[in-house]
């Protein structure tokens, strides 16, 4: 035979000395935990399955929440035989070989192959596109797994043949039962007799952060790193274990990390909750985030989103990031919390972001105004001879410095100041100033009755 291959099982069966992880990995779907909102009961993912009827896939989320485990029990289900490849060490030869594979087995076997390539965001475009003919004509069905926005960093050839499914983090009740089951199962601790309190259980529901990977490794640690008791022989996790077990994890995210942490930061400051904001601030922080690109984000936010209901909010942020410039961190830290606090905690308006966007989609959509006469440059030589600059009336020399004198040659709003902060006075300015041109228009033509009559 031309190839060999191995059992017709989905994955290699797991070893006694294997991680907890891999010892306790699903073979149904009545045994994987989390991510009902696509393969539940009843889910289009899952039906697809169940009837082999399902095309390549990328799987996106976390680390630690299914993406490894779903696959193989995808090809479990379907008798598919699984290839498994890393992206970080595979390269274009190991992917070629592994669809000549699938191509015997599919001719020669009638058998289909799963091909799982792990951190598939790792290969480059040159590499993502060998996959694309062996996809398209379902010589492979490939199920990629990645921590990062697909739609970044997968080609759009290779994304739109297949179905992009996002995993979500596990929530406490999906770690707790998974942890309850590492007691029980045989496939665990065959030899142990285990129990693990209350405080021990919700102390890993909520560091492990909905990672599976990271808390069944934080409890085998516990088990084999504690003495039985001497009477039952049985081990008892307290929390105090667990804590040795899970030592303090450095905050990291990749590039979709980044973009997603920087989203909830600003839209924290706009929904004026100062507590959730600093919050996203630590962790752009501990994960190592550049303090000046925050410290630019704030000037940004300090204009488009408080804007003239706060004035000053625009000087708070530009002082900050100066500021930082010179201090750098750790202090920078205290500088940025205060500029984002003072953010968060003012009043808000988008009215000048909104009336700049207005103003251009004007410009954009060829409503172009040409500069009336009276307000083009007057100051060179020959200006006056073609009349630029005649009629203007100058605002200083008029009463309340307001000349009655249009701007545009087609009028238009666009600025619309809120009824927030500083806002609401410049909005009782305009107001007033409108009133004011109107009531001379009103005088003007009570004055040019009174001189028709007489």
């Amino acid at each position: 035979m031309l190839f060999e291959d191995t059992p017709a099982s989905a994955a290699p069966l797991p070893l006694a000395n294997a991680p907890l992880a891999v010892r306790l990995r699903p073979t149904t779907f009545d045994e994987y935990v989390g991510q009902d909102h696509i393969i539940g009961s009843g889910r289009q993912l899952r039906r697809a399955i169940e009837a082999d009827r399902f095309t390549s896939i990328i799987l996106y989320g976390p680390p630690g929440v299914g993406k490894t485990t779903l696959a193989e029990l995808i090809a479990t289900v379907t008798e598919a035989q699984f290839d498994r490849l890393s992206a970080v060490t595979a390269t274009v030869k190991d992917a070629r070989a592994s669809i000549d594979q699938a191509h015997y087995r599919q001719q020669v076997q009638d058998r289909r192959t799963v091909l799982f390539l792990d951190e598939i965001h790792r290969f480059n475009k040159a590499q993502q596109d060998v996959l694309l003919p062996a996809v398209e004509d379902g010589t492979i069905r490939l199920i990629g797994a990645t921590t990062e926005n697909p739609f970044f960093y997968i080609v759009g050839p290779l994304v739109s043949r297949a179905q992009v499914f996002q995993l979500r983090a596990l929530a406490p009740s999906n770690i707790a039962s998974l942890l309850m089951r590492a007691c029980d199962d045989d496939r665990a601790f065959p030899d142990r007799r285990i129990e693990i309190d209350d405080d021990a259980l919700d102390f890993w529901c909520q560091a492990c952060e909905g990672d599976a990977r990271r808390a069944l490794t934080a409890f085998e640690i516990a088990v084999l790193t504690t003495e039985p008791d001497s009477q039952s022989g049985i081990i008892s996790i307290d929390c105090e274990a667990a804590q040795e077990s899970l030592q303090q994890k450095a905050v990291t995210y990749g590039d979709d990390g980044h973009y997603d942490t920087i989203s909830a930061f600003i839209k924290s400051m706009r929904g004026s909750d100062p507590d959730a904001a600093v919050y996203w601030l630590a962790k752009m922080l501990e994960a190592g985030e550049d303090p000046v690109f925050i410290a630019r984000r704030i000037v940004i936010f300090a204009s488009e989103d408080v804007g003239n209901a706060d004035p000053r909010a625009i000087n708070v942020a530009v002082s900050a990031m100066q500021a930082v410039h010179m201090i750098g961190m750790p202090e920078a830290r205290i500088i940025l919390s205060q500029a984002c606090i003072y953010c968060a905690t003012a009043p808000k308006s988008n009215a000048a972001y909104v009336a700049v966007d207005k103003a251009i989609a004007d410009v954009r959509e060829n409503r172009v105004q040409p500069v009336p006469e009276y307000l083009r440059d007057a100051h060179y030589k020959g200006a006056k001879s073609l009349g630029h600059g005649q009629d203007y009336d100058y605002p200083h020399d008029a009463p309340e410095a307001l000349a009655d004198q249009t701007y545009l040659t087609v009028g238009a709003t666009y600025y619309e100041p809120v009824n927030r902060g500083y806002e609401q006075r410049i909005r009782e300015r305009l107001d007033y100033w409108a009133s004011l041109k109107d009531q001379r228009k009103e005088n003007e033509i009570d004055e040019g009755q009174t001189n028709l009559a007489s």
